[in-house]
């Protein structure tokens, strides 16, 4: 028998053994784990075009992407509220790795031509992702706060109710900045105690807090550490922006967006938000 045979038989007899150790009568199979009949069940295109299966499964695998952010970025929030920063940078470190796949998705979706687009787009009616509340919940999580952006979410009062917790509550950055204040660095009031539904404004006095931590990472390891968490965070972020405009500027041109918004220039806007502000300033004054 030649070694490629004896590859193939070992292999055969590893197969064998393995559906005998499967149990076919579990309790619990792999599709009822993950609730796949319901999971798979949820693309329904509304038009026969072969391309919009591809928008649906895109937009969707990305709420589910994000739906993940909000649980990673939440449980941070806390541990950073309670000084637990090792716990915390795993879970932005996640957050990030994650912002890479939903950075890829839309190397998937460019395959789309306009034409393809074109041929549903009108299937869409006014839904668009300017109304994903789980969007809307990471950007004021972040701390891009606008009060006037809950409104399109007032006629799903769960959403609605979530939205407006999160708005009025202190952000990531808020969080981070209360913690320098416990660790004994000196931050103005205005950034420790104001209206938190309201967007941050950047500061001098915090800039020069970062540029001190920056200057001695020795004495401030860990609070160093943070702040590079901060700002993968954000650099993804944009990333994410970036290529959400692009794609859209690639498929549709300047054509208003499907929602009402202006498409392509306020996603070019969008591109200017920062969510950390002073973590970007103080790398031009060290």
């Amino acid at each position: 028998m030649s070694r490629l045979d004896e590859n193939k038989t070992r292999q055969n007899a590893v197969n064998l053994q393995d559906e005998k150790n499967v149990h076919w009568d579990q309790d619990m199979s792999y599709g009822q784990y993950l609730g796949l009949e319901a999971l798979l069940s949820c693309q329904r295109p509304v038009s026969n075009e072969h391309d919009e299966m591809l928008f649906v499964i895109t937009h969707q695998v990305s709420e589910l992407w994000l739906k993940q952010c909000l649980h990673e970025a939440h449980a941070a929030a806390r541990h950073i509220a309670a000084d637990q920063l090792r716990p915390a940078f795993k879970m932005l470190s996640r957050v990030a790795r994650i912002q890479e796949q939903m950075i890829q998705a839309w190397e998937v979706l460019v395959t789309m031509t306009p034409s393809d687009y074109v041929s549903f787009r009108d299937s869409l009616g006014q839904s668009s992702g300017f109304q994903s509340h789980q969007y809307r919940e990471l950007e004021f999580l972040l701390g891009n706060k606008h009060p006037g952006m809950v409104k399109v979410h007032r006629s799903h009062s769960a959403n609605y109710q979530r939205l407006m917790s999160v708005l009025q509550a202190p952000s990531l950055y808020d969080i981070s900045l209360q913690l320098l204040a416990r660790r004994g660095f000196e931050l103005p009031a205005s950034a420790l105690d104001r209206d938190w539904s309201e967007p941050y404004e950047a500061c001098a006095e915090v800039e020069a807090v970062w540029a001190d931590i920056y200057a001695s990472t020795d004495d401030h390891w860990d609070l160093y550490e943070l702040a590079e968490k901060l700002v993968d965070t954000e650099y993804n972020f944009h990333k994410w922006r970036f290529s959400h405009m692009k794609t859209v500027e690639r498929i549709i041109g300047h054509k208003s967006g499907t929602g009402g918004t202006s498409g392509v220039s306020y996603l070019k806007k969008a591109l200017d938000l920062k969510f950390f502000p002073e973590l970007w300033s103080v790398r031009t004054s060290l």
